[in-house]
């Protein structure tokens, strides 16, 4: 089964993912990256890895491993 993987120092905190999301497991952490963004959070268990947050994401946050 694929698995998201995320690199949160990268999001900027757009929402396009957690807008795309068809599970709605997509939200964001109250901690600040080092780019000074709160950055994206998934939630495992309700994840699909369907993919719309990597297709939809500008940053290249996501990558979905098999």
């Amino acid at each position: 089964m694929a698995k998201i993987m995320t690199k949160t120092d990268r999001c900027k905190g757009c929402g396009l993912c957690a807008a795309h999301c068809p599970k709605k497991c997509i939200t964001f952490t109250d901690t600040m990256n080092s780019a000074g963004y709160y950055p994206i959070k998934v939630e495992e268990s309700k994840c699909i890895a369907c993919g719309s947050c990597y297709t939809m994401c500008p940053d290249g946050v996501y990558e979905i491993l098999a």
